[in-house]
């Protein structure tokens, strides 16, 4: 293993606890389910269940050869040995290479899945009842659960499985086989407002507070063309607190009227995957909070920060606990918030400031059955300590089916802020950043009535950007996604050219409005 890889890991419990986002590099799609079969990354490890620490090394050890890390390229002993710990928990993607879900009744999947089924309770000795955790109704998805290292030997053989995962195993928690003294993170997480800069601010009628980074967008120009009126944005995230009226009660004020906001949970709060008790839609940790009043917070009278788009709607999903998507339920929670937003004609656009460093097998087929009805999917590419900028973009923003969003200081050179990674996935860019001071970033609503505060990194360029199509969507409303999103690349700054880690830029909303 290199000195950096060793390095990066002797720092990963930090990571968590300081609450940041941790990535690993994806130089290219890493969701692919075509493994090439040249790439064997297996270690001489003696057959027997392995510890956490030892598939943890295995797990560096391909990201130190690949730069990615896929379950598919471990053998039948590791990623057996991960179900195991990760409370012998085994998520199936069935059917053929591609087929993610199903828009229709299907005879042979349904098949597929059966003789799955039946084969793993025959090896496993036990009814089909008692080993099926989930049986996803809309994607071609189901959690089983495994014991034995011969089933996943068997269910390897098949050429009907796209992928094995052990969704219940996470890097970062050391104590899987104690489910209830585990680790739990609170990545990306505060619920602290603070005291803003006069000079990180303007206020304009009829008492809002304009952010200093939206004047290198033109936002509050384009607000003379559209104010995102007539659009739905739907947000995945840690919830919106109950505490700000203005994300709730008072959704409603000052120039922003006739809207609506929509609060739902599909988060489970709880170690043990059998339990059902839905968290419900309230953020407790305030990333959400943060990302919902940049999308969508009012046009207040309060003398409080102003969303990007202030008149458009937002749906709001409490669907995982903090920024990273490393707990079996947090996953659920995002695939089951992707397909309840893909079933909703009145959303158009859907903002995802969380993630994970590699492919996670359930959200992506969620993503790209949410894709294909015609959302327009915004993820972050990433944000960390700055000893860790080198990783490129996580996943979800890695997918092709995403379009990728980083923040940058307002230098003017495009140097990107000292938490936000970049790569060839990044589509655009957002000065969400002091040059000279990384604490003055843009501003937003706090956790609590009254509050302000500042929110940096990837996350809150993503959610800006999500707030930039809302404007073009409210001014072109019979415009498709690709429409849109064509649009905003020819308002940003190096388009037509796309740089080879920025993208096409800054996005100039004013241009895109008009």
């Amino acid at each position: 293993m290199s000195n950096k890889t060793n390095h990066i890991m002797k720092n990963y419990s930090l990571l968590l606890c300081m609450g940041i986002l941790l990535v690993a590099s994806c130089s290219q799609d890493p969701i692919s389910e075509t493994i090439d079969e040249e790439v064997n990354l297996e270690t001489n490890i003696q057959d027997g269940l392995l510890s956490i620490e030892q598939i943890n090394e295995i797990i560096e050890a391909q990201l130190d050869a690949t730069g990615n890390f896929s379950w598919a390229l471990v053998d039948d002993n590791v990623l057996w040995s991960a179900t195991v710990h990760g409370n012998s928990l085994l998520t199936i993607g069935y059917g053929q290479q591609g087929e993610s879900f199903r828009t229709s009744d299907s005879q042979r999947l349904s098949q597929s899945k059966n003789t799955i089924i039946d084969q793993v309770s025959a090896i496993e000795k036990t009814s089909r009842r008692s080993i099926v955790v989930e049986d996803d109704p809309v994607l071609n998805v189901i959690d089983l659960e495994v014991n034995a290292i011969e089933t996943i030997s068997e269910l390897r053989k098949r050429n009907d499985i796209r992928y094995l995962e052990p969704n219940g195993y996470s890097y970062f928690v050391p104590n899987v086989q104690q489910p209830q003294n585990q680790q739990r993170s609170s990545s990306g997480c505060s619920k602290s407002g603070s005291t803003l800069n006069t000079n990180d601010y303007r206020t304009v009628a009829p008492g809002s507070l304009v952010s200093w980074t939206y004047d290198y967008h033109n936002i509050e120009q384009a607000w003379t063309y559209s104010t995102g009126a007539g659009v739905t944005v739907g947000l995945i995230d840690t919830g919106v607190s109950p505490n700000q009226p203005l994300l709730g009660a008072n959704f409603n004020d000052g120039w922003s009227s006739g809207r609506t906001i929509q609060k739902y949970g599909t988060f489970i709060d709880s170690p043990w995957w059998w339990s059902s008790n839905y968290d419900g839609p309230h953020d407790k940790c305030g990333h959400g909070t943060s990302m919902g009043g940049t999308i969508a917070a009012p046009r207040n009278n309060d003398n409080l920060p102003v969303g990007v788009a202030y008149n458009s709607n937002l749906v709001s999903y409490r669907a995982t606990e903090d920024v990273v998507l490393n707990d079996y339920h947090e996953r659920k929670g995002v695939k089951n918030a992707l397909i309840q937003l893909g079933n909703r004609n009145d959303v158009k656009i859907i903002s995802m400031s969380i993630g994970y460093p590699w492919s996670i097998g359930n959200v992506r087929d969620a993503v790209r059955y949410a894709n294909d009805r015609g959302k327009l999917i915004f993820a972050a590419g990433g944000t960390s300590l700055d000893f860790t900028n080198w990783y490129p973009v996580i996943f979800p923003a890695s997918m092709s089916e995403t379009v990728a969003v980083t923040g940058i200081t307002d230098s003017g050179t495009y140097q990107q802020c000292d938490t936000c990674h970049d790569g060839s996935e990044i589509e655009f860019t957002i000065v969400m950043e002091r040059d000279n001071n990384n604490n003055r970033t843009g501003t937003t609503v706090g956790f609590y009535n009254g509050d302000s505060k500042y929110v940096g990194g990837s996350s809150v360029a993503t959610a800006t950007t999500a707030g930039i199509a809302a404007l073009v969507w409210a001014k072109n409303p019979g415009w498709s996604k690709n429409q849109v999103l064509t649009k905003l690349r020819q308002s940003s700054e190096f388009y037509p050219n796309k740089d080879s880690t920025k993208g096409y830029g800054n996005i100039d909303a004013l241009q895109a409005v008009q």
